[in-house]
């Protein structure tokens, strides 16, 4: 998110830690394992879990709560509708609401759990946009640095359909001519993993894909139908949907992502400043601290 927007992440060590606990509490009676007979207490399971990861999950403690009353000092506050674009944004970049899930479940998470973080690191962010600013001369310095990022490369819109022979390519091209929907026999004959989207490729750039495919593609008019293309991967039937120019980038459509970047940036580097001061502020001691 520029493509990737830099986060401050808060939680996930004190979420293993709680979950941690809740096996440890859950467990009836003294004994969590025997071996040979040999009982193994909670309480050796308890000592483990505070030698091992105590004085970090304390201090991920210590510092939801001091963001917890720098918030209410403040007044800040954060909307359901800021965490459910949040969530959407994660869910997004993390493979889709399946994948995300099944995430959760192989780390003993739940949404309930992710809500809460996601609520905490956009409080935090609230907070830390107080500290930072970002000039106009940043902004256009930044674009100046990027600007072959920014810039729109030559685009085309593409179906395809693949099949593994020239005949059934053919075949393929036949039907087309006689008026069948591409689409549709995309699901029907097409051996690539986008058959179930009618074909549909979205808009490639130059470099993405093979040779062979990217020479016909960026030479097709929009609508155009091609001839049986061979790559190594098979016979391809190409249909191209539309298309976009390249464009030099403007600094003027790039301005709030860019300064939304460069915010990002400066809150990574004053976290540590800032949380510094707080323990200062509120007279914090972490009394699992080793000396």
């Amino acid at each position: 998110m520029l493509k990737e927007k830099h986060k401050i992440y808060l939680g996930l060590l004190v979420l293993i830690i709680v979950i941690a606990a809740a096996i440890y509490i859950s467990i009836s009676g003294e004994v969590v394992a025997r071996v040979n007979g040999d009982a193994i207490s909670k309480e050796e399971l308890y000592d483990i879990l505070v030698e091992q990861n105590g004085e970090a999950a304390v201090d991920s403690l210590i510092t939801e709560r001091i963001i917890a009353l720098e918030v209410k000092k403040q007044n800040i506050s954060v909307t359901d509708k800021e965490v459910d674009n949040e969530l959407a944004s994660l869910i997004a970049q993390n493979g889709g609401e399946d994948y995300f899930n099944q995430t959760l479940e192989m780390y003993g998470l739940t949404m309930d759990d992710v809500t809460k973080d996601v609520k905490s690191n956009l409080e935090l962010e609230k907070l830390l946009k107080q500290e930072v600013s970002v000039s106009e001369d940043e902004m256009k310095n930044y674009f100046e640095e990027n600007k072959e990022t920014f810039a729109q490369q030559e685009q085309v819109k593409v179906r395809h359909i693949l099949v593994d022979s020239i005949d059934k390519a053919k075949e393929v091209k036949e039907k087309l001519a006689a008026g069948s929907d591409f689409a549709e026999l995309a699901k029907e004959y097409s051996t690539d993993t986008s058959k179930d989207a009618g074909g549909e490729l979205g808009y490639i750039i130059k470099g993405q894909m093979v040779a062979e495919f990217e020479k016909a593609s960026f030479s097709m008019n929009v609508g155009e139908i091609s001839e049986p293309v061979e790559t190594k991967y098979g016979y391809h039937i190409i249909n191209v949907e539309d298309k976009k120019e390249a464009q030099a980038a403007k600094y003027e459509d790039h301005k709030i992502e860019i300064k939304e970047t460069l915010l990002n940036q400066k809150m990574q580097t004053k976290y540590g400043s800032w949380l510094e001061k707080k323990y200062e502020e509120y007279k914090v001691e972490n009394l699992l601290a080793k000396e």
